[in-house]
């Protein structure tokens, strides 16, 4: 047992450790509570981060993406679309939104993960479009929504993230 200047009392390594962990966790708390933007930001980003991964997951792992290129493929080349811009199309939306949502979880590299993410909506925008013009744009728009906020407020409101752990201290 060892005295820690922190705490009155004894406390053995591993019990140091938690009361070190639960002491940064409610000085967090405090901080979320005193600053509603920071989780704001912070559930935005999860939110929109879990949305793409799950996306992807789906796309990659379950669905997989041969299943996805043969989804799209007879409409698009009833259109004239050449069969490559499906199968690259289907690539890179499906590994976008597994990799960059993945990223967005984790808060590392989140404005080109924000950009990539927003080149991927308007790809499969213009793929919907082309499909069926007057598509429901209800998952969609809410990706988009949360896409401009994460864009739009001040870096300093996203503290909670890997990005500003390695790079801002």
């Amino acid at each position: 047992m060892t005295y820690v200047s922190n705490f009155p009392f004894p406390v053995s390594h591993i019990a140091r450790i938690e009361l070190t962990f639960k002491v940064k966790l409610i000085h967090m708390m405090q901080i979320l509570l005193q600053n509603r933007e920071i989780a704001a930001a912070c559930f935005a980003r999860l939110l929109l981060g879990f949305l793409f991964f799950f996306q992807g997951w789906d796309a990659v792992f379950k669905v997989k993406i041969k299943n996805v290129v043969a989804a799209y493929e007879t409409s698009f080349s009833s259109k004239g679309i050449p069969r490559i811009l499906t199968v690259v199309g289907s690539w890179f939306t499906s590994y976008t939104e597994l990799i960059c949502g993945f990223l967005l979880i984790l808060g590392l590299f989140e404005i080109p993960a924000l950009y990539i993410l927003g080149i991927n909506i308007l790809l499969a925008s213009i793929a919907f479009g082309i499909t069926t013009p007057m598509w429901d744009m209800r998952y969609v728009f809410p990706r988009v929504i949360l896409l401009l906020f994460l864009l739009i407020i001040p870096r300093s409101w996203d503290i909670l993230s890997l990005d500003n752990f390695l790079f801002q201290h």
